[in-house]
């Protein structure tokens, strides 16, 4: 597996703040990696650290296979960057602007940028000091896209951006990934990574909570249940079963808990008549808040169980 991203025990203190501790990460080739947490849980000093902007405390971070702060140039020259607070030359208009950035970062198309700008709906003409806040952040995607970087780092990018603008922003960062580009979307609106990210990695108050794929992460988490059987419903056998919380009967019906796998589950039922089976699978925000809440670790909790009426 080719690596994008690669980090080892990286740690950043600011005197007895920590603001990373001991991040230990692997991002591969061709993904969107979604990076999840509130403000101050530590996205941005990790981003920072990645493209070479904050030198670690301690530990190392890979691009490419190149260590950022030994050689940020090469790494800058191979990634697109949108920073959480962009901001630009208020006197040039966003045209001027990012063709300037074009000539500086030698583009042999120096107006692709113009493409970009369409599809988000920007008004090349007006100067950068006039823009909304929604609008200059279109010039910030704007400028980390047209150089068609390896590595396409964004924190918070669609802050100020209206629904239409976002829904085309996602698209082009499904496009990215068709190429086999990278992309780190740094974000606190749950929706909008789980709608694009192929692996996500949650991050609290400084450490890596968890990161894995998308699919592991869902099928990994608790999901609600609701069986309807034709007879009572088997208590002590559902009170049995590996993974089962917070078992509540309602007549003939069953409300369960499952923790990860339901295969127990569907095995101990296999001699019983199930009429109807309502099964809630977990969206990212449900996951987030249960790895957030528990830290990572296994969280059995009391397994709130009474007998059927």
């Amino acid at each position: 597996m080719e690596l994008a991203i690669r980090n080892r025990d990286l740690t950043k203190h600011y005197g007895r703040t920590r603001a990373l501790e001991s991040l230990d990460l692997e991002v591969p080739r061709g993904v969107v990696f979604g990076c999840l947490g509130p403000n101050g849980a530590g996205k941005t000093t990790w981003i920072r650290s990645l493209v070479g902007l904050l030198r670690p405390t301690r530990g190392r971070a890979e691009v490419f296979g190149i260590d950022v702060t030994e050689r940020p140039n090469e790494v800058q020259a191979r990634i697109g960057y949108l920073p959480g607070e962009f901001n630009a030359d208020d006197d040039l208009t966003a045209e001027e602007y990012l063709r300037f950035l074009g000539s500086v970062r030698g583009q042999h198309d120096r107006d692709r940028f113009r493409s970009i700008a369409e599809r988000l709906e920007l008004d090349l003409g007006r100067r950068f000091g006039d823009l909304s806040h929604g609008n200059r952040q279109k010039v910030g995607i704007a400028q980390a896209f047209m150089s068609e970087p390896e590595l396409l780092i964004l924190d918070e990018p669609t802050s100020g951006l209206d629904p239409l603008v976002q829904r085309e922003f996602l698209q082009m960062l499904r496009e990215v990934r068709a190429e086999g580009r990278t992309v780190v979307l740094s974000s606190h609106v749950v929706s909008e990574v789980e709608a694009v990210a192929d692996a996500v990695g949650i991050l609290r108050e400084g450490r890596l909570v968890v990161a894995d794929a998308m699919e592991e992460l869902k099928g990994s988490a608790r999901r609600r249940i609701e069986l309807t059987f034709a007879e009572p419903p088997p208590a002590t056998v559902l009170q049995e079963v590996p993974g089962v919380r917070e078992l509540r009967f309602d007549g003939r019906t069953a409300r369960l808990v499952v923790e990860g796998s339901t295969a127990d589950l569907v095995a101990a039922l296999a001699r019983y008549r199930v009429e109807d089976v309502v099964s809630h699978v977990p969206d990212l925000e449900e996951v987030f808040l249960h790895h957030y809440r528990t830290g990572g670790r296994q969280d059995d909790g009391a397994d709130l169980q009474q007998d059927p009426p």
